[in-house]
C-alpha cells in the first residue's frame, strides 16, 4: 500500500467517524424531542377529556329541569373514568353519593375546581 492510499483511507476512516458522532448527536436530539412531543400530545388528550366531561356535566347537570336519568349518569360516570384520574374521580364519587342539596352544591364546587385544576395550561 502507498502512502497515498493510507492517507485517504484514514480520511475516508475519519469522516465516517465524525459523520457517526454527527449522526448520533441528531438522533439523540431527535428522540429528546420525540419524547417532549408525546408529553405534549398526552397531556393534551387529557386537557380534551376533561373539558369534554366539564362541557359535559354543565350541559347535562347543572342546566337539567329536572332529575338527571340514568342514561346520561352513565354517560357521565364513563366520561369520568375515562380521564383516568385519581383525584377527578373521587370528587365526582362525592357528588354522586352527596346526601343533601347542601352537599351536594359543595361537591359540584369541588369538582369544577378540580376540572379547572388539572387542565394543562403550559403547552
Amino acid at each position: 500500500m502507498t502512502k497515498e492510499n493510507k492517507t485517504i483511507l484514514i480520511t475516508v476512516i475519519l469522516l465516517l467517524i465524525i459523520s457517526n458522532i454527527f449522526f448520533g448527536f441528531k438522533y439523540l436530539t431527535v428522540q429528546k424531542e420525540l419524547q417532549q412531543t408525546q408529553t405534549a400530545l398526552e397531556a393534551q388528550k387529557t386537557n380534551e377529556k376533561v373539558l369534554d366531561f366539564a362541557k359535559l356535566f354543565i350541559e347535562k347537570v347543572l342546566k337539567a329541569k329536572g332529575e338527571v336519568d340514568f342514561e346520561t349518569r352513565l354517560k357521565l360516570e364513563n366520561a369520568v373514568r375515562e380521564i383516568r384520574d385519581k383525584e377527578i374521580l373521587e370528587k365526582w364519587q362525592n357528588f354522586t353519593n352527596s346526601q343533601t342539596e347542601e352537599e351536594a352544591q359543595e361537591n359540584v364546587k369541588d369538582l369544577l375546581e378540580i376540572l379547572v385544576d388539572k387542565i394543562n395550561y403550559s403547552q
